[in-house]
């Protein structure tokens, strides 16, 4: 499960390296991968500070933390 919980991780970056910032349900529609895992994988790259996950109201937006 950790190999596919990575690579799924790896698809996320890609994904929000091309689109910028968006909100969850669009990057759960565009990783077209089971919602659990596309939340697992995006749990990881928030604890290794690679995104950031911002509340808007009653839902969120996800982008990569772009480091200087």
């Amino acid at each position: 499960m950790i190999t596919e919980i990575g690579i799924v991780a790896g698809e996320i970056w890609h994904f929000l390296d091309r689109k910028g910032k968006v909100s969850l349900k669009r990057l759960v529609r565009g990783i077209d991968k089971d919602e659990r895992l596309v939340l697992m994988s995006l749990g990881w790259l928030a604890r290794e500070g690679h995104v950031v996950v911002e509340r808007k109201g009653t839902y969120y937006r996800v982008r990569l933390r772009r480091r200087k």
